[in-house]
């Protein structure tokens, strides 16, 4: 699971066996965790986040969003 971006109390990652799926990136803090598409941008499930926050992830995500699939790319291309 590599940290890929980490912003605040945010961890931002992915899943090695996640490679058959579409570009997606997990988010956690605490024991909380969501999973955002990355194209286009939507949030796929969460776990413990109030809707302020994952509109605050949201945020983050798309602010982010080249250089996560980016990211993405680079690791599942190895």
């Amino acid at each position: 699971m590599p940290t890929v971006l980490r912003s605040g109390p945010y961890r931002f990652f992915f899943y090695s066996g996640d490679r058959g799926e579409p570009p997606h990136v997990h988010v956690e803090r605490d024991e909380n965790e969501a999973k955002y598409w990355l194209v286009p941008v939507r949030l796929q499930r969460s776990h413990g986040f109030r809707r302020k926050e994952l509109s605050q992830i949201q945020e983050l995500v798309e602010a982010n969003v080249e250089f996560l699939i980016g990211r993405w790319n680079e690791f599942f291309a190895s």
